[in-house]
């Protein structure tokens, strides 16, 4: 069967609808405070870039490693825009999120070489901000990615354990 014709576990389906939720007032509180604090059309651009990875990070499950790399993709490059227009750092929280979102399910589905590939592109999207100076937002983005890091390789043996007929509760 091909997997992208599989259909959702109603639990992932549940998942992904909160995720969409999270993203979505992420992405309009983010608006908000880039409108109230910085004035310019920045908070479109910003918002922009959110919603085109956070789509992809709900998109994960189909074409996974192109959905994967296309996030890492325009994270990366609008982490150089940002940079070049003098622009807050970038990537934002919520695009920070969908980041480590399409990390983790890499490492969570895909084979080796795929999952290192956009492990280091998301680290590596993650760094300049670091070389930049440090920040709030900065701290937030590298919360979310080690959180996808340590997410990914968890679920994917929780996930071989229920395959192989194991206990599906989690080790005690």
């Amino acid at each position: 069967m091909d997997p992208v014709e599989r259909p959702m576990r109603p639990g992932a389906m549940v998942a992904d609808i909160g995720l969409g939720v999270v993203f979505a007032l992420g992405i309009a509180f983010t608006a908000y405070m880039l409108v109230t604090s910085w004035g310019k059309a920045y908070w479109a651009y910003d918002s922009a870039v959110a919603v085109v990875v956070c789509a992809l990070a709900l998109l994960r499950e189909r074409r996974k490693v192109w959905t994967a790399a296309a996030g890492v993709t325009v994270a990366a490059a609008a982490t150089v825009v940002s940079s070049a227009a003098d622009w807050p750092q970038e990537p934002a929280p919520v695009t920070a999120l969908a980041l480590a979102v399409l990390v983790g399910s890499s490492l969570r589905t895909l084979s080796a070489w795929p999952a290192v590939a956009i492990t280091a592109g998301g680290v590596m999207v993650i760094m300049p901000a670091w070389l930049s100076g440090p920040n709030g937002v900065t701290a937030l983005a590298t919360a979310a990615l080690v959180a996808g890091l340590v997410l990914g390789p968890a679920l994917r043996l929780y996930d071989k354990g229920r395959r192989a007929g194991g206990s599906v509760a989690w080790p005690t």
